[in-house]
């Protein structure tokens, strides 16, 4: 039986590596409907450190799921797949084409799969967690996860601090494994035909550099100044979500005096080029993804044949 869905394209890559430009092409000669996938574009008030398109791109080609949170409030994977299933069916009904494009991989993995009943998020466990990773570090975390949780301690990476403590949350308020409370989700069609991009420069040591270069122009465009001003509100602090953003969470360190300017720009750029190898980890797992180097001059060609040729 044919396949009736409507497609989507996810165009998905590391931090720096130009999906910006290209999903604004994409609106420009697609009509392609944008839908950011970001985990820190949601807030307000976090637009350099976020690199949120500018106000003039934005006019040019409206991101969606842009602003929709302020600081203080926990925006989570599965607010994410609500409000994306929302836009995506929007965009659907008037014919357009949904593009989710962004670098928070677990919100395209749980937009796919869906999410599992999990327990929220507990404040005072999560405070206990806290504890223990200042006593014992993450290594003593992905001990114990090891330990209650084999298959979850297999799929996250010994130096992922939110999801280490994610998993042991579930575990401490539930009593059950997350990979098992995973394990029990009756599996289900997802409503569109999904076409995969991953835009990602094939010399590591080009987005090496561009994530230098970047986080530098951040820091000349006024990053300290934005951050200053997050850090004058009372009720924003360096445990919510938002502020644990890479880039954000390290100029909060230099303004509390813990940092100098040198070793701001070198944890800011460490911290990134951390952040892109899990992308890229999350990205060579993916299923059916077709890569496109973002090194050629001729990228975005690439890019609009393999979405023309698939009749998205």
């Amino acid at each position: 039986m044919a396949d009736t869905r409507p497609w989507a394209v996810f165009l998905m890559g590391p931090t720096a590596a130009g999906k910006t430009d290209a999903a604004i092409a994409l609106h420009e000669r697609l009509g392609a409907e944008l839908i950011s996938v970001d985990s820190a574009m949601v807030y307000r008030g976090m637009d350099i450190g976020s690199a949120k398109p500018s106000a003039e791109e934005l006019a040019r080609a409206p991101h969606r799921l842009i602003d929709i949170r302020d600081p203080a409030e926990p925006y989570s994977a599965a607010d994410f797949r609500e409000d994306a299933l929302h836009e995506m069916r929007q965009i659907s009904a008037v014919g357009k084409l949904p593009l989710l494009v962004g670098g928070t991989m677990l919100y395209f993995k749980q937009l796919v799969e869906g999410v599992a009943n999990l327990p929220s998020a507990d404040p005072a466990t999560r405070a206990r967690l806290e504890a223990q990773v200042a006593s014992q570090g993450l290594a003593g975390l992905h001990a114990e996860l090891s330990r209650v949780d084999p298959l979850s301690a297999r799929r996250i990476h010994p130096n992922d601090p939110q999801r280490l403590m994610r998993a042991l949350e579930v575990y401490h308020l539930s009593g059950t494994p997350m990979s098992e409370l995973w394990a029990q989700q009756q599996p289900e069609t997802f409503p569109w035909r999904v076409l995969s991009i991953g835009l990602a420069p094939s010399d590591r040591s080009v987005l090496h550099r561009r994530i230098e270069a970047r986080f530098t122009s951040m820091l000349a465009q006024g990053l300290i100044d934005e951050v200053a001003g997050l850090r004058q509100r009372a009720d924003l602090h360096l445990e919510l979500p938002a502020m644990k953003s890479v880039g954000y969470r390290q100029v909060w360190e230099y303004l509390d005096g813990g940092l100098d300017k040198t070793a701001l720009v070198e944890r800011g750029v460490i911290a990134t080029r951390q952040l892109a190898k899990r992308q890229l980890t999350w990205l060579r797992s993916w299923p059916q993804l077709h890569w496109i180097d973002a090194q050629r001059p001729d990228a975005l060609d690439d890019v609009l044949k393999i979405v023309r040729e698939c009749g998205a």
